[in-house]
């Protein structure tokens, strides 16, 4: 399940409106090993296009040895869709790199309503999960996107699957537990 605050609930819904009709594109960092979303990090697409988006790759190798300097790593990897439903297509899937992230996908195609789902994305397999907005009175909602949803149920994550990552540099393979720096 993913929880994450209404603010940056908001800031993800705002920036996809923003750069509609193109994809908007984005990461919120957490302390390592949390899943907690904190800080939010827009980012640009480099396609610029409403059917696709590509985080520029400077930016990007910059913005995940940030993330390694702070020891964060994304815990959201978030993304807008401007025409179709909010659910990962084959290219998202086949760019799913992080195990251990949420990602959110965010439809624009109505203009009053942004619809507002999460999915967890390990090798190829996509399961639908849960978002909790979280208020400062407790746990929070369902979000609009998830309301009179079938639920697809939770993917399974335990030992003998993928590790988590320690590093966050996108350049590479991924550092599992145990591993030299």
């Amino acid at each position: 399940m993913l929880t994450i605050t209404s603010a940056l609930y908001e800031k993800i819904v705002a920036h996809a409106r923003a750069d509609h009709p193109d994809e908007a594109c984005g990461v919120i960092a957490g302390p390592a090993g949390s899943d907690r979303p904190e800080r939010f990090i827009p980012m640009l697409n480099a396609e610029r296009s409403p059917t696709f988006y590509r985080f520029d790759s400077l930016e990007q190798l910059r913005v995940w040895r940030e993330m390694d300097d702070r020891d964060e790593e994304p815990v959201v990897i978030y993304h807008s869709h401007t025409a179709t439903e909010a659910y990962p297509s084959r290219t998202d899937i086949s760019y799913a790199s992080e195990p251990a992230a949420h990602y959110v996908v965010v439809s624009t195609r109505e203009p009053d309503h942004a619809e507002f789902r999460s999915f967890r994305i390990v090798d190829g397999e996509v399961t639908e999960e849960e978002v909790r907005i979280a208020g400062e009175d407790g746990p929070g909602e369902p979000s609009q996107g998830e309301r009179g949803q079938r639920e697809r149920g939770q993917g399974e994550r335990g030992p003998g699957r993928l590790a988590p990552r320690r590093r966050n540099d996108p350049v590479g393979p991924p550092v599992y537990p145990g591993d030299k720096a």
